[in-house]
């Protein structure tokens, strides 16, 4: 959904991915990522909406940005684009920053919490 509504606004979409050590570096749990790097390239490369896919490492994608110089850089509305160091890089040159509306019930956390209390519930009967 956000990618294609992110295609949307350009000629091009060049999507980046954390690697799997920057995605750990989040905190976001010792089980994520849940796919690798290049099964996640693979996925998001096969959709229609994406002409590219490359990854960062850092823990921010400043360095890449920097490089690539996206006219419009994209992000889910859970993001506060004014706070990010990302934002600052896209509008020194001139570019634009800005965030898609936030699609509640759509985030790899609440999917993760899902499949456990599904387990949970089978593991008791």
């Amino acid at each position: 959904m956000y990618l294609a509504q992110a295609r949307q606004l350009g000629a091009s979409l060049v999507v980046a991915l954390n690697t799997d050590a920057s995605a750990r570096r989040l905190g976001k749990g010792p089980d994520r990522p849940l796919n690798g790097e290049e099964d996640r390239a693979i996925v998001i490369a096969a959709l229609q909406s994406v002409d590219l896919v490359t990854w960062f490492d850092e823990d921010t994608p400043t360095e890449l940005i920097a490089s690539l110089r996206p006219d419009i850089l994209v992000k889910g509305g859970d993001y506060d684009m004014q706070s990010l160091p990302e934002t600052r890089v896209v509008q020194a040159y001139g570019g634009r920053a800005l965030a898609l509306p936030f699609v509640d019930g759509y985030s790899t956390t609440r999917l993760v919490h899902r499949i456990r209390a599904g387990v949970e519930t089978r593991d008791r009967t």
